[in-house]
C-alpha cells in the first residue's frame, strides 16, 4: 500500500474529521468543530492511501517567532505500527525547520513516541516577556503551553513536552 504525505487541502477536512472524531470519544484527542479544521487547514499535513483516503494527519501551529505546537497527530488504526506516525511527525518537524523555528511543543499521552523524536518533558518556565505576550492569545494550545490555571488541573493526564530543533532534521 502506497501512502503519500502532503499538505492538506480543504477537500481533506472531512477526512481529517472522520479520522480524528473516534479518538475524541476515548479522550486521546480533543474534539473540534468542522469549521475549526477548515480554518486551520493550511497547518495540516495529511497521509493518504492510493485511493485518496486520509489515513493520517498532523498539524503544526505556530505560536511565536521561534515556537510551534504539533497538534492533532493521528493515524488510522489500520496504519498503526507501520511507521506512518513517525513519518508524519518527521514531516511536521521538517516544516518547522523550514519556517526557521527553534522549538516545537506538544501536549500528549504518547510520551515514549515523542521522546524517540527528541522531545523532553517540560520542566522550565517561559521567559517573562514571552509569557506576557503569549498570555494575550485566546488559543487553548498556548494556555496549555503556559500551564495556565484555566486549562489546569490537567484532568486528561497528558504531558507537556518540547523539542529544541537543529537546523537540519
Amino acid at each position: 500500500m502506497s501512502i503519500t504525505i502532503r499538505p492538506a487541502l480543504p477537500a481533506d477536512v472531512r477526512g481529517i474529521n472522520a479520522l480524528v472524531e473516534p479518538m475524541t470519544h476515548t479522550g486521546v484527542l480533543l474534539g473540534k468543530d468542522l469549521v475549526s479544521y477548515y480554518e486551520a487547514v493550511q497547518e495540516f499535513l495529511v497521509a493518504t492511501d492510493e485511493h485518496g483516503t486520509v489515513v493520517g494527519c498532523g498539524a503544526l501551529h505556530v505560536m511565536w517567532e521561534d515556537l510551534a505546537e504539533v497538534r492533532t497527530l493521528a493515524v488510522h488504526d489500520a496504519q498503526r505500527g507501520t511507521g506512518l506516525g513517525h513519518r508524519l511527525l518527521d514531516s511536521l518537524l521538517e516544516r518547522a525547520v523550514q519556517l526557521g523555528l527553534q522549538r516545537v511543543f506538544c501536549l500528549t499521552f504518547e510520551v515514549e513516541f515523542f521522546s524517540r523524536h527528541g522531545f523532553e518533558v517540560m520542566s522550565e518556565g517561559v521567559d517573562p516577556d514571552l509569557y506576557n505576550q503569549l498570555l494575550r492569545s485566546p488559543d487553548e494550545g498556548i494556555a496549555e503551553f503556559l500551564d495556565l490555571a484555566r486549562v489546569k488541573p490537567n484532568t486528561l493526564g497528558n504531558t507537556r513536552m518540547i523539542k529544541q530543533l537543529d537546523r537540519e532534521i
